[in-house]
């Protein structure tokens, strides 16, 4: 056989060989795209909350009435836009000393005085100073996100949440409905204590509205203790 029928036979088996790995390779391409189909993830559709929720501001400014210095950040009613306005305010241990941040459900004003809140409560956790850069984030992130989360049996109780920034301590609270509801306001204050994961030494306070707005001293005291 010639060297010219040796080199032709060569490249047919060449060629053929070459078909055959684009076709391998085609092969492994269809797989590939097969399973990234079933992997993509539609970031257009939005995940509902049980309700909608409304952030607010305070800012301790003594030339306005406290009304005035109440601004409402933002509203949203899915997963994906509390995570958006979350990541773009500051930490609350970020804020101001005398400065507040508010969750409450929409409708419902950070108030004592709202129809919504006047015959409620809070679920009172107070920190250190020095727990501010070790704590104050967390429980305020656990905190709200058991209220968006709806985590309590008794979620319609709820009716928002607080952080204060103070120079003596700061304080977190959960607001719930109804005072005198025992069984509801229980729940949510041993279903919020187990999810701030709080050490045995601290404890959760509950308040009624109505003793701190008419108390004649800086002590209130708690008709619950968890």
């Amino acid at each position: 056989m010639s060297f010219t029928s040796l080199q032709g036979k060569a490249c047919r088996s060449s060629i053929k060989m070459s078909a055959n790995n684009v076709e391998t390779e085609n092969e492994k391409n269809d797989q590939i795209s097969e399973e990234v189909d079933v992997c993509v993830v539609d970031y257009t559709i939005k995940h509902p909350l049980q309700c909608a929720w409304t952030m607010w501001y305070f800012e301790n400014d003594r030339s306005q009435n406290w009304e005035d210095n109440v601004r409402e950040i933002a509203s949203f009613q899915t997963i994906e836009d509390f995570w958006a306005l979350y990541n773009h305010i500051k930490p609350a241990s970020e804020l101001k000393q005398g400065n507040d941040y508010s969750l409450f459900k929409t409708g419902i004003k950070p108030m004592w005085e709202d129809p919504a809140n006047k015959r409620g409560g809070r679920w009172l956790l107070s920190l250190e100073k020095k727990q501010r850069n070790q704590e104050l984030d967390r429980c305020w992130l656990d905190a709200i996100l058991c209220l968006v989360g709806d985590a309590f049996e008794n979620s319609v109780e709820v009716c928002g949440a607080v952080v204060n920034i103070r120079g003596k301590g700061d304080k977190i609270a959960v607001w719930t409905a109804d005072a005198n509801n025992g069984p509801a306001i229980l729940e949510i204050g041993k279903k919020l204590k187990e999810r701030l994961h709080l050490p045995g030494r601290m404890q959760l306070g509950y308040q009624i509205h109505h003793d701190l707005m008419a108390k004649n001293s800086s002590v209130t005291k708690n008709c619950y203790t968890l």
